[in-house]
């Protein structure tokens, strides 16, 4: 049985990753920062072996404590996902709030760095491994008032590809998921809990849903070994790129 590591799990894509994972024969360590909601998943995946972790990315200390934390059955990684990650805020650069910088750069990208740092070590001693990395179609096109959000996202397509290099040798295959709008919690994190403003996000529009993007990753990862699929856009058929939507009202 191959062991799956997965942050973000306790919602949206992380959450859906979970169960497609686990229906698919995976053992599981879901990492997040909500423990009630944690539990509440490994409730509903009954009969999948899990191991929960409650951490925030962002901070390298809880990161390496709690990797280490992991029980003999569950520390040989095979595929890590690093989904934990947020948008803070949608203001012009000269209006932006320091603190949505520091959460999005500190999330999106220094927190997927200390989680793999952490799990590699176990894929690097079996020389086997596969790491998915969530981005987004903003780390391709920088979209106005985006632009720490972007920023930190095309840092993820840049780093998946450094990854990819420098894990080539020891055979862990590396790739990046870049999806367009899914109706997540992910706006109402942005717009700081203002619900109406996040459902406009996706008004007249039928978006990608959690589980669009979990079906994704459990193909990508049920591939033969000699196969990775390196670079994945997907969008909703109402969306052609991050500015550009069909919307019927």
């Amino acid at each position: 049985m191959q062991t799956a590591f997965i942050t973000g799990a306790s919602s949206g894509i992380g959450r859906a990753t979970a169960v497609a994972l686990g229906r698919s024969g995976f053992r599981l360590v879901l990492a997040g920062r909500r423990r009630e909601r944690l539990e509440e998943l490994a409730q509903e995946l009954k009969g999948v072996p899990t191991h929960l972790l409650t951490f925030d990315v962002r901070d390298q200390a809880a990161v390496d404590a709690a990797v280490a934390s992991l029980p003999t059955e569950f520390q040989d990684v095979d595929v890590l996902i690093n989904n934990a990650g947020n948008a803070h805020g949608l203001a012009p650069i000269q209006d932006g709030d320091v603190r949505d910088w520091d959460a999005m750069l500190d999330g999106n990208v220094k927190g997927l760095l200390y989680v793999s740092r952490a799990v590699l070590p176990a894929m690097q001693r079996r020389r086997v491994g596969y790491i998915i990395n969530i981005g987004s179609i903003a780390g391709h096109e920088t979209y106005p008032n985006g632009n720490v959000y972007c920023a930190s996202k095309a840092a993820v397509a840049a780093l998946t590809q450094g990854m990819r290099m420098d894990l080539l040798p020891l055979n862990i295959r590396v790739a990046e998921v870049n999806p367009g709008l899914v109706e997540t919690e992910f706006s109402q994190v942005r717009f700081k809990g203002d619900t109406a403003r996040a459902a406009q996000t996706y008004q007249g529009l039928e978006p990608l849903r959690p589980e669009d993007i979990a079906d994704l990753i459990q193909f990508m990862v049920t591939r033969p070994p000699h196969v990775n699929l390196a670079e994945v856009l997907i969008l909703p058929a109402a969306q052609a790129s991050a500015t550009q939507v069909r919307r019927t009202s």
